[in-house]
């Protein structure tokens, strides 16, 4: 949709972002009346997009495809009046209140507040295959999809203390859990080094990496190449292999303006969902490191559609928001 018909105009609430975070946010938004607009940025759904079964979200016994539910969580905030818009919020103007943002580099429009949803992003390997068979065996999060390898080998790539909780989480339902690890040695923290390593599950492959996952529509084994030796072995009875090297929050766009902690997760104060600046509020997992799951996503999309509520009704002035501005 062209954002011809936007320009210039001034929004109470303008949402940044179109992931369970995001789309709730807007779906509470658009029922207390405030006519939020998303940009759903450049990957819109987010990362449920790549996710095949989710069995995890309440409300889908059954389970339902990642893409579905998104679909689903747009039409529920759309009913109920959120404009949801492909476009990529490029710039904002931090320093006036309404904030000046441009969509996609030409558009300018204003907001009286501003939700971040904008999440995080897996680090992936890099491999055509990896990337091929992504949902198919192929998967960034043990939590999510643990559950559909049980009794079987699964390999995972990562040193760190995310790698062996999800290791050990994995050991539930797999049969063997194969480390993969670039070094020699872990990076994690020597308690989640001592669980790992007193798991009987668990096996370790040292200055190793995955050289090509193999399978043509699902995972049918990995060659994996020693860094030292650059010699390489097959491992093909495994089914599933977990990637846990990291992710990185999508908040380029706020560094210097909003508190961070090092990897670039915004920090909010409390409870809430505030920032740094009055108005602006951060939901999901551009603010969550930790969880990083569908439904505690949309639980905080929830907060920031709250906080933005009462911000437009408490504390922002009446003048601020006269009637003419608002879309």
């Amino acid at each position: 949709m062209e954002m011809e018909d936007i320009a210039g105009k001034t929004f109470k609430v303008v949402i940044i972002g179109s992931g369970p975070a995001g789309l709730t946010a807007a779906l509470y938004a658009a029922r207390a009346d405030l006519s939020p607009i998303v940009f759903e940025g450049p990957e819109p759904g987010g990362q449920l997009m790549t996710t095949t079964d989710v069995e995890n979200f309440p409300g889908y016994p059954d389970g339902v495809m990642g893409p579905q539910m998104m679909d689903d969580f747009r039409k529920q905030a759309t009913k109920f009046g959120a404009d949801c818009r492909y476009g990529y919020v490029t710039d904002i103007d931090f320093e006036t209140q309404p904030y000046k943002l441009t969509v996609d580099e030409k558009t300018e429009i204003q907001a009286h507040t501003i939700i971040i949803s904008t999440g995080a992003s897996a680090m992936w390997l890099g491999l055509e295959s990896e990337t091929r068979l992504r949902g198919k065996g192929v998967s960034a999060c043990a939590t999510c999809d643990g559950a559909f390898f049980r009794n079987q080998h699964v390999v995972i790539v990562g040193g760190g203390d995310t790698a062996m909780e999800e290791a050990t989480f994995l050991t539930k339902f797999a049969s063997k859990v194969t480390v993969v690890h670039r070094r020699d040695e872990l990076r994690a923290s020597k308690a989640m080094q001592a669980r790992a390593f007193e798991n009987e599950k668990i096996e370790f492959m040292w200055d190793s990496e995955i050289d090509e996952i193999l399978g043509e529509q699902v995972v049918e084994g990995v060659r994996i190449k020693n860094r030292k030796t650059e010699e390489t072995t097959t491992l093909e009875d495994v089914t599933g292999v977990f990637i846990a090297i990291g992710h990185k929050p999508n908040t380029d766009l706020f560094k210097e303006v909003l508190t961070m902690d090092d990897v670039g997760y915004i920090q909010t104060k409390g409870q809430t969902t505030k920032t740094d600046l009055p108005g602006i509020f951060a939901c999901g997992d551009a603010m969550d490191s930790f969880y990083r799951q569908a439904v505690t996503a949309a639980g905080t999309g929830c907060k920031a559609a709250l906080d933005a509520e009462h911000y437009l009704s408490n504390e922002l002035s009446k003048e601020a928001i006269a009637e003419e501005h608002w879309k």
